[in-house]
């Protein structure tokens, strides 16, 4: 076997990610003719073939995964030894890479800005996905860290809590329960429940949570972002079970009210989730030894709105995550 080169390993792994040559030469700014011969001479140099097209996509063969396979873990090795050669140097300089569940969109934008104008020498990118691409990021090593509610629990895996992330009933402030707190989670069966789609943590956390006090969760309306959810519920569609993080605002401006009902709110928490297999680069200790010093100070923010409002949230603590 003849020794491939890492730019023909990167076409390679470019066109996986496009599942199309015509996509991928246009991304690397390359034309399709070049990108076929470049990858004809990879095959030639591992001796074997690398893809197959499928319904006219790409898929890879066994030898085309571990050459991709390959090609992460150089550039990984890369950006590490960039890293490390800044640190010597005394210069704040390197990339970091972090990926959040749809919930994510309500916190970390705004302490990711934080982040990088303490440390403007670092490109910082943030990708906020569904929970199941965000699952995939996670298989492929795609990212630094990984910033979820509901973290697979599987070997090569670091996960820490952060903080709490409760999980409120919201309705229209002109809803008759709002004032009214002798109802029972039974009572849902009544109300129109709106939801966000299968696949998402939150409706999972939420079905499971109800099912564990024999209530069958049966969404009248399901939706795919918590936007759209909060936009529901303000237009008196019905009810709902969302994060506390993304609703603060329109708590604040009176376009939502919190419903009592026992055992809310329901605890949830957030985790750093970092594969043990990449070795943590300086830009991600720092971004981790931020988020232990900023996401206490998110906490007390949703705890001092729900405390004076006498909801109980002693089981919201980050020491109780499991």
């Amino acid at each position: 076997m003849r020794t491939p080169t890492f730019n023909q390993l990167t076409i390679l792994k470019t066109v996986a990610e496009e599942g199309s040559i015509v996509r991928a030469a246009d991304r690397l700014h390359l034309t399709p003719p070049t990108l076929s011969i470049q990858l004809a001479k990879l095959a030639d140099h591992l001796g074997a073939p690398l893809y197959e097209v499928v319904n006219r996509r790409i898929e890879l063969t066994g030898a085309g995964r571990d050459a991709v396979a390959a090609a992460q873990a150089i550039a990984q090795e890369l950006g590490l030894l960039e890293q490390r050669l800044a640190a010597r140097a005394g210069i704040e300089r390197g990339r970091l890479q972090v990926a959040t569940v749809s919930t994510g969109e309500s916190i970390l934008p705004s302490l990711m800005g934080v982040f990088q104008d303490e440390h403007p020498g670092l490109q910082i990118r943030l990708k906020i996905v569904p929970r199941d691409q965000l699952l995939g990021r996670i298989d492929r090593g795609d990212d630094d860290i990984y910033l979820m509610t509901r973290p697979p629990r599987r070997e090569g895996l670091l996960i820490e809590p952060m903080g709490i992330n409760p999980l409120v009933m919201i309705a229209h402030p002109n809803h008759p329960w709002v004032h009214d707190a002798t109802h029972s989670l039974g009572d849902l069966a009544s109300e129109r429940f709106v939801s966000r789609e299968l696949g998402s943590g939150t409706r999972f956390w939420i079905g499971e949570w109800l099912a564990e006090r024999g209530i069958e969760f049966q969404p009248a309306l399901e939706l795919g972002s918590n936007e759209a959810i909060k936009q529901a519920v303000m237009g008196n569609h019905g009810i709902a079970m969302i994060s506390m993080h993304a609703i603060t605002a329109e708590l604040n401006t009176g376009q939502l009210a919190l419903l009592k009902l026992p055992d809310v709110p329901m605890p949830s928490w957030w985790y750093a989730v970092r594969p043990l297999a990449r070795q943590a680069t300086p830009a991600t200790e720092a971004y981790l030894a931020f988020l232990k010093t900023q996401w206490p100070r998110l906490d007390e923010t949703l705890l001092d709105v729900l405390r004076p409002l006498g909801f109980p949230t002693e089981h919201l603590s980050k020491t109780q995550a499991p």
